[in-house]
Parts: structure tokens; C-alpha cells; sequence
């Protein structure tokens, strides 16, 4: 090891009792840029700071910025902090590491400007605010590594497009600088690589296989419902018995009422947290600590803290749900037993009946060290490029053809054409032909060959709008009148729902809502009382193609079947005596009778936001063609239409031509349009929401860019956001992308006509939780109701859905 690591580097590592991985030297000798793909608990993050720590070693490390640090995450940014000062404090290295993120206080911000650390650890977005100062070039000339953490987390959104054109600026501004790109989960290493512009990919020793498995239940899995609340006192038991213990849960809504399921049945009292995004900062950093401190033996989480953080005393991971994305599903695994000999431990626990079924797919794939992702490299947005252009124009004049060919250097606009860039271009120089005339959009010139910011007042606003997050508007919420407790944020569509008295839940507490005051939500704890909702959008995330062609393939083949739990395996059985199975290479649908209406049930397996498009389009061309749709529900597996009139023959309705066309004539008008074009309007520049001394709201962004959608699209039907929001919009929220893909991939279509509800669309009935019932006893009716379709399936009714159906 003394050959080739420096000898007081060396002294460390055997003074901890440690030996460098393989990976780890590698990295430390890349000659150029390398992307590292290793385990979690592989020590990742020191070997992408060896470089660095090796040049403070041996005395290469000059005055000024030397190591770029860039991730994801802010509070990965402290953790990082944290464990890097351990070798330097004890090498006795003169090194000074910061951090620079939007919690950084505005006295040391400006202060890097003027003499910046050593090691700077940053986010995407405080690197492209930093590259926006004139002082940019003077900060970065001596830049001699980025090391870019849990890279696969960015590579494929519109903060990767960002971060790619903030390197490609870097290399410009510090030639021969060196990348190092970081992740322990990626389906297509050279992809990724590609993404950073070329890169040389160092694999890890894969490390001992996850002990990952079904965590047992005395309650069997519930019809239909997403939280796993029957399993409650059997995640208990769990946590008993392990150290510390991290429940992963898909959203904020489901872990808070999964919280609320634990500590009803927490007897004694063990110590649990609650941790997700829209709670407030100072309620997390507690979480965080007392993880930190041993204090906690649980903590509920979403994708808050998926990535990095190293909670060492983790020694159980249970994931509430089906993962949706098998990557996602690994990189949990990895938060437990974080240590690169010893495997991680991980249970998972369905929500459902059909989650039975994704689990179990989820399982094999992990087991076989499959990932999912078309391994693709992304290709760049040109909102983000045109906010990229404005970014650079705060920095000083740019000579076009200059800047062309060094975005072209940032991985996904690799394929960017000449044509797109001027596009771009003359939209932030005019906002392009149909608002040319505005002067609030005429923002660039071009002066003796260089382009200059028309007025340079406008960079504060520019900087101000630095970003490609597009989140909803959130209000605060505080306890009491003026000045009490922060609570953490809702969305603004749901504070608008809410009438005084109402009882929502919110950082494990249910409290009722008293009143809205100066964008603030006054509440009032109540703890004796059940809360009406749990408020959190969160993330609506769909099942991945890859688990979902498992899933498929999991059902058409009987062999497999004995892999699965008894009662699953019974209901698929049924369901073939009375129907037929979905099997790869087939679209299965049915149409059966009940209650005097004809329900039209779609095994699409195409995820919950192509399946709620499907659903707007079939019910659009059962209208057309007399059928008398009435309505529909979506899930990540099926779709089930009900109507007056049966689908006899669902071939023209699942035309790919027809649904095409459909869908143009559906996207002109519809709220998901101007709801992307909001966010692209915001991302490009054209819409700014911050601004200073004041911030419109989200119904003032939402008025103003419906009122520029509709001029746009009335005398400027080719201007360059309609053609980005088109895009974003087919492949977005509407997904249309994966409906033509599993069109084409399943083109034989099944349709059975059963005698009655089968058992795969009884569970769908449920999920829709509209049998039309009205009046007195609505409850009562509904159970009972639901009590008959369930037999009538052939199903016995569960006791979850006994009690909470209506």
C-alpha cells in the first residue's frame, strides 16, 4: 500500500485498521474521469476525496477552491462534512472544508466569493448560482475535482440537465480538472458515464447478497388500500428486535397515517420518529440527531432519506408497500448494515393483494442483481438550457458560437443541434416572435459580437429563479395564533379544501384547522380525535416497466406460483377458472354485468399515471362510439370502466392511432398542459416567482402562465415552450409513452366475457370505493354491498375492508 498511496495517507488507514479496497486505489490513480459503481457501505465517498486528501498529503494543495463536492441532497452535504473532517482533524492536514447550500448563512456565502475553502460541498442548483457571479472564473480557475455523490439520483431529471451544463462550464473555466461520479445503484454503467461526459467506469467488488425477504404476518394482505396498516403490530415486533430500524414508506401521506397504525399498537412505548419532506427543518434535524445518537429505535421515512446518509447503527430495513422501481428497493436495502462485508437486512411488507405479487417480483430482481431503467442516456431539456444561457449572461458577455460548442460537452446535449441552440437563444434574447414586444422579455443583446444582459439590474432576478424544481405551492402551518410552533408545510390545493373544524394529520399529530392568516395555517392539536385526511400529495409513483413485465411474467407462469403465499396463489387460480390470466405478450381484458352496469376491466400493467390517461381516452371514445361510460379508477396494474353499455370488442377502442389522436385533441385543452407549461415557463425564465420583496402566489403563477399559455397557443402555436410543454406533457404526467410501448409490446388482445365480477377485478371494485349507495345507512349498505361483490368474486372479504370500506 505504501507504493502507492502517499505515506501519511497510508499511516492513517492502518492506524484505523483498515486496507484500501481495490476501487478505492483506482480512483485514487484515474487518470481521467471515473465513475465508481459500488455497494453501499463500499466506501464510495472516500474514494472519491482520496485525490484530494492525497494532494493535501504530499503538499500539492495550493490556496483557493481544489475539490468540488455535489450532491442531491443538503443534508447529505453535512454528513459528508462531518465524515470528511475525521481524516483530516487526524492527518492534521490544513484543509478547510465548507459547505455552500441555501442553508448556508449569507455572510459566509459571500465570503467564499471572495476566498473559497478548499473543499466546497454543494447542491446542483448553489453551483449554478455560484457560476452566475463574475467572480466565477476567478473562484473555479484552480478547480482540480468534483466529485459528484449518488449521481444516478440526478442523471435522468431536469436538475442532472443542470448540473451536466454546470460541469461542462467548469471544464472551460479549469481545464484538466477531474470528475469522479459516485452511485452504488445504476442499470447501465456507461450510460452514466456518458451522462458525465465521458468517463472510464470502476466496478466494485459487488459485496455479500441482501438477506431480503417477505416479512411474515399473522394478518393476511388486504383486497386493495396502500397502507399497510394491517401489518402494523408485526412491524413492531420487527423493530423489537433489531437495533435501529428504518420504514420506508412511497409517501408522505401513507407514512404519516403508517406512524399514526405503529404507535396505536406501541404498547411500550419504544421510541419512533417520523421523517419526510414536508416537515419542518427544525422536526427533521431532531429525527436526524437522535438517529445519531442511538435515541431512536425507528424511524417512518420516505425518499427523504433514501440516499448517502450514513446512519451506521441501521441494522433492519422495511419497506411499507411495493417498492415501485426496483433501484429504488435497493438503495433502501443499502441504508441497513452499512458496512461493505456484512449484508443488509431488509423485509418488505404489500399493502395489498396485488402488491403480493410486485413484491415477489421485486424479490427476484434484486436476487438477480437486476435494476430497472431503459439505460439510455437522458437527453437534455431546453428550458433548462435556456436557463442555463441567462445564468451565464449574469456572469458576463458569452460569444454564441463558443458557448454552443461547450454545452455540447455537458452529456445529455451531446446531440444538441445548432438549430436548438439558436432557438433557445432568441428565446431568452426576445421571449420569442408572439412576445418580442414585451420589454419584460427582452433580456439579452448582442454588442460587438458578445451577448450582454440588456440590463444588468436583471440578474438579481435571474439569480432569485436559479432552479428546475417546479414544486407546489406550500403554506405554512403553526400551531395557535401568531408566532406558534411551526408544524411543517401543506399544499395549497389542500389548505383550499379545508373548512374551519376540519382534522387533518400532519408530523404525527392530528390537528384541526382554525383559520388562514397572512399564508400561514393556524391549527389546534387534537389528540383524541381521528383525523379526516392525511393531507401530503407526495410522490404518485408508478411502478417501473421492467417490475411490471416481472409481474407479468410471474402470473403466466403456474411454476412460479409456489414462490408465492398460499392465499395469493389460490386467487390467481381462481381467477383463470373464471377469466382469463394477463400473460407477457397479451392484453387481457373482460366485460362482465353487475347491479345493472357493465364494468370493462384492462390489465394493462402499465403504472397508475398511463393508466389514468388510458382511462380519459377509452371513456372519451365510449362516448363516441354510444357506450355510455360512467366512470373509471386506475391503478398501477388495471384499469376498470364502468358503463351503461358493454365493451364488446375492445379492439378499435385500443387502437394506437385512434388513442394518438385522442390524446393531441385531450392534451390541447386539458389542465395537465398548462399545469407542465407552468413549470416549463418557470424553468426557462419566462414566469419568475421570486422576486424581490415579494412572491406570487401559486394561484397568481397559475393565472399568469394560463393567460400566456393561451396567447402562445393563439398567435405563436411554434414557439419554443409549447413544443418543450407538448413533450414533457406526453411522457409526464399523462405517460403516453409507456401506453403506445405496452401497445406494442403486448398486440394480442384477450377479451373474456365472465358471468359475474372476477376475482382479479373485485379487488379494483374496492380500490374504486363508489358502489352507488346513497342516503341513510350509507355505511352499513356499502359494507354489505361490498360484502356480496366479494363473494360473488369467489373472495372472502377481509377484515380491514370490514371495518374501513366506506
Amino acid at each position: 500500500m505504501t507504493q502507492t498511496v502517499p505515506p501519511r495517507l497510508a499511516g492513517w488507514f492502518t492506524a484505523q485498521g483498515w486496507q484500501p479496497h481495490r476501487h478505492q486505489l483506482e480512483m485514487l490513480h484515474a487518470p481521467g474521469h471515473a465513475l465508481l459503481i459500488a455497494p453501499t457501505g463500499g466506501g464510495k465517498t472516500l474514494a472519491g476525496f482520496l485525490p484530494t486528501l492525497a494532494d493535501a498529503c504530499t503538499g500539492a494543495m495550493e490556496p483557493g477552491m481544489h475539490t468540488l463536492y455535489v450532491s442531491p441532497l443538503k443534508a447529505l452535504t453535512h454528513d459528508i462534512a462531518r465524515n470528511l473532517s475525521r481524516p483530516v482533524a487526524d492527518m492534521g492536514l490544513d484543509m478547510r472544508i465548507e459547505d455552500r447550500t441555501g442553508d448556508t448563512a449569507a455572510a459566509r456565502r459571500a465570503r467564499q466569493r471572495v476566498d473559497p475553502p478548499h473543499v466546497l460541498l454543494t447542491t446542483p442548483e448553489s453551483l449554478a448560482l455560484m457560476l452566475s457571479y463574475p467572480e466565477a472564473p476567478r473562484i473555479f480557475a484552480g478547480l482540480k475535482r468534483v466529485v459528484i455523490d449518488e449521481i444516478h439520483a440526478l442523471a435522468d431529471s431536469k436538475r442532472g440537465d443542470q448540473l451536466a451544463l454546470g460541469l461542462a462550464r467548469l471544464m472551460t473555466l479549469a481545464p484538466g480538472l477531474r470528475m469522479a461520479g459516485l452511485s452504488a445503484t445504476v442499470e447501465n454503467p456507461a450510460a452514466l458515464a456518458q451522462f458525465m461526459g465521458g468517463a472510464d467506469v470502476v466496478l466494485a467488488d459487488p459485496g455479500p447478497p441482501p438477506d431480503i425477504a417477505m416479512l411474515p404476518t399473522k394478518a393476511i394482505p388486504p383486497w386493495s388500500g396502500a397502507g399497510g396498516a394491517y401489518a402494523a403490530r408485526d412491524v413492531l415486533e420487527a423493530i423489537r428486535d433489531a437495533r435501529l430500524t428504518l420504514v420506508f414508506i412511497n409517501t408522505r401521506a401513507q407514512a404519516e397515517l403508517f406512524f399514526q397504525a405503529l404507535w396505536a399498537v406501541n404498547d411500550d412505548n419504544l421510541p419512533i420518529g417520523l421523517h419526510h419532506g414536508s416537515l419542518s427543518r427544525d422536526a427533521r434535524h431532531k429525527v436526524e440527531s437522535a438517529m445519531a445518537q442511538g435515541a431512536l429505535r425507528a424511524v417512518v421515512a420516505t425518499g427523504s432519506l433514501d440516499l448517502g446518509l450514513d446512519w451506521g447503527n441501521v441494522d433492519l430495513v422495511i419497506q411499507i408497500g411495493a417498492p415501485k422501481n426496483i433501484k429504488r428497493l435497493v438503495q433502501r436495502i443499502g441504508r441497513a448494515n452499512h458496512r461493505f462485508d456484512t449484508p443488509s437486512r431488509a423485509r418488505i411488507v404489500p399493502a395489498n393483494r396485488f402488491e403480493v405479487l410486485e413484491c415477489e417480483a421485486a424479490l427476484q430482481a434484486v436476487q438477480a442483481g437486476e435494476l430497472d431503467g431503459d439505460g439510455l442516456p437522458p437527453v437534455g431539456g431546453l428550458d433548462v438550457l435556456c436557463q442555463h444561457i441567462l445564468t451565464l449572461a449574469c456572469a458576463g458577455p458569452f460569444d454564441a458560437d463558443d458557448l454552443f460548442h461547450e454545452i455540447r460537452r455537458a452529456g445529455p446535449y451531446a446531440g444538441l443541434t445548432r438549430a436548438q441552440f439558436d432557438d433557445c437563444l432568441d428565446f431568452t434574447a426576445t421571449g420569442g416572435y408572439a412576445l418580442r414586444a414585451y420589454d419584460r422579455w427582452q433580456r439579452l443583446m448582442q454588442r460587438n459580437e458578445l451577448w450582454h444582459l440588456r440590463d444588468p439590474r436583471a440578474a438579481r432576478d435571474i439569480r432569485m429563479n436559479i432552479g428546475t424544481i417546479v414544486a407546489p405551492e406550500l403554506l405554512s402551518v403553526r400551531r395557535g395564533p401568531r408566532g406558534g410552533a411551526p408544524l411543517g408545510e401543506i399544499e395549497e390545493s389542500f389548505a383550499a379544501s379545508l373548512s374551519p373544524g376540519d382534522t387533518f394529520l400532519i408530523g404525527g399529530q392530528t390537528v384541526r384547522y382554525d383559520r388562514l392568516r397572512d399564508m400561514v395555517i393556524e391549527v389546534t392539536p387534537q389528540p383524541t380525535r381521528d383525523p379526516k385526511i392525511a393531507v401530503f400529495n407526495g410522490l404518485k409513483m408508478a411502478t417501473s416497466t421492467e417490475l411490471s413485465a416481472r409481474v407479468l411474467d410471474l402470473i403466466g407462469d403456474r411454476a412460479a406460483w409456489a414462490a408465492l403465499p398460499e392465499h395469493t396463489a389460490e386467487w390467481l387460480a381462481l381467477q383463470a377458472e373464471v377469466a382469463t390470466l394477463p400473460t407477457p405478450g397479451t392484453m387481457t381484458c373482460e366485460s362482465f354485468l353487475r347491479g345493472g352496469r357493465w364494468y370493462f376491466a384492462l390489465y394493462s400493467f402499465a403504472g397508475r399515471n398511463a393508466n389514468q390517461t388510458l382511462g380519459l381516452l377509452l371513456t372519451h371514445r365510449m362516448e363516441q362510439a354510444k357506450l355510455a361510460p360512467l366512470g373509471f379508477v386506475a391503478t398501477d396494474y388495471a384499469l376498470l370502466i364502468w358503463s351503461l353499455d358493454p365493451v364488446r370488442d375492445p379492439d378499435p377502442l385500443l387502437d394506437p392511432e385512434g388513442l394518438r389522436d385522442g390524446m393531441e385533441t385531450w392534451l390541447a385543452e386539458n389542465a395537465v398542459m398548462k399545469r407542465t407549461f407552468r413549470a416549463v415557463a418557470t424553468v426557462s425564465g419566462l414566469l419568475q416567482r421570486n422576486l424581490p420583496g415579494q412572491r406570487k402566489s401559486g394561484k397568481q403563477a397559475t393565472f399568469s402562465s394560463d393567460i400566456l399559455y393561451d396567447t402562445l397557443r393563439k398567435f405563436d402555436p411554434d414557439h419554443l415552450l409549447l413544443r418543450i410543454t407538448k413533450q414533457e406533457s406526453l411522457r409526464g404526467l399523462a405517460d403516453f409513452g409507456r401506453i403506445e410501448e405496452m401497445l406494442r409490446a403486448r398486440p394480442h388482445i384477450v377479451h373474456s366475457l365472465p358471468p359475474h365480477v372476477t376475482p382479479f377485478a373485485a379487488p379494483l371494485m374496492l380500490e374504486a370505493g363508489r358502489i352507488p349507495i346513497r342516503g341513510a345507512g350509507t355505511e352499513r349498505l356499502l359494507d354489505e354491498e361490498a360484502a356480496r361483490m366479494m363473494a360473488e368474486a369467489g373472495l372472502q372479504m377481509d377484515e380491514h375492508h370490514a371495518k374501513t370500506n366506506a
